[in-house]
């Protein structure tokens, strides 16, 4: 199949077919008058590559995880690839959720300024306690990982009194 079909029958615009073809993903055949047919598994290949940069992984990852041959894959060495994956993702969701606990304790102690000072009075308030190790970043479990969620309420803007 041509490249036009290829890219109407997987969504992806010509020039990032190209581009896998490039950087070695895709083999392509040329024809005598240089346009490059593609065999229909491409369109497996191209699904694959698409679904496996959704999931996280890089185009150098994906190159050392596909077979050249669709038809030749080893078991054993995919399966430890999507486990090393899934532990990457966890590992990463950990250092967010982490993040998101001491973004969430500094929002609250900024947000528990005293009425009776300004805003530039609060910020060395804040700044001197972080300094002293009063405020210590939240420590989580892997549990909690699954507990934190986004914020949805909106608070309204403080003047800078």
């Amino acid at each position: 199949m041509k490249i036009g079909e290829l890219a109407e029958r997987t969504g992806l615009a010509p020039s990032r077919i190209r581009f896998y073809e490039d950087i070695g993903l895709l083999k392509v055949e040329r024809e005598s008058n240089g346009y490059r047919t593609y065999p229909s598994q491409t369109v497996l290949l191209l699904n694959l590559i698409t679904g496996a940069q959704q999931a996280g992984f890089s185009l150098d990852e994906i190159r050392t995880l596909l077979p050249p041959d669709l038809a030749q894959w080893q078991h054993g060495s995919l399966v430890d690839t999507l486990r090393s994956k899934v532990q990457d993702i966890e590992a990463l969701e950990m250092r967010l959720a982490q993040s998101k606990a001491h973004l969430v304790a500094l929002l609250a102690e900024i947000e528990a300024k005293p009425a009776e000072i300004d805003c530039a009075t609060n910020a060395k308030r804040v700044l001197s306690r972080l300094r002293s190790g009063e405020l210590e970043s939240p420590v989580l479990a892997t549990s909690d990982v699954t507990t934190l969620r986004k914020a949805t309420r909106r608070r309204p803007a403080r003047s800078g009194k």
